[in-house]
């Protein structure tokens, strides 16, 4: 593989970080939606989260279920989701270690709902990158509000077919070997 041909399947800094981003999610224990954050300033990772049953609690896919009789929180249109939400976890992760966000930018693979989008305003945390569309109806009054009021920036991004494949060979194959490329 030539050196041009190595670029195109070098990520973008967004697409790496994006990558991080999923690969946190894989440690998700929520049955409905596994999400991932990864928190970024100058290009270096302040901290990770996913979703999941707060700790201590038992996690939804070690029972099997959210609330007894419902598969998932997405079934019940009254009971609240059992998951501390990936960007919360990520901002308590930094929190707990003394780690500054202010300035920051988040990764996330679900768009961060409006509360976590306080909780990211209110952490200093200044522009979002997300993959998958999540809020919709009134919600996106407030969120645009948000970017109106210069508050927070959202940018979708996604990590483009030949990067994800070559992530995945990387992945799947032992890389620090002579002529792995």
């Amino acid at each position: 593989m030539g050196d041009l041909e190595r670029e195109i399947y070098r990520p973008t800094w967004d697409e790496y970080f994006m990558l991080l981003a999923k690969l946190a999610s894989t440690r998700s224990t929520c049955l409905a939606f596994p999400v991932g954050a990864v928190i970024v300033k100058d290009r270096q990772v302040l901290a990770t989260g996913y979703n999941g049953a707060p700790p201590g609690s038992v996690h939804c896919t070690t029972q099997g279920y959210c609330y007894e009789g419902l598969s998932t929180c997405i079934d019940s249109s009254s009971l609240p989701s059992r998951s501390v939400h990936a960007e919360a976890n990520a901002i308590a992760q930094a929190a707990r270690h003394g780690i500054s966000t202010q300035g920051a930018s988040i990764y996330v693979t679900l768009e961060p709902c409006i509360a976590c989008l306080k909780l990211i305003i209110s952490a200093g945390i200044k522009e979002v990158y997300y993959e998958t569309d999540f809020n919709s109806g009134e919600k996106l009054i407030v969120r645009d509000a948000f970017i109106a009021d210069g508050l927070i920036t959202l940018k979708k991004i996604r990590v483009r077919e030949e990067v994800a494949r070559n992530a995945c060979r990387f992945l799947l194959n032992p890389v620090s070997l002579p002529n792995f490329c």
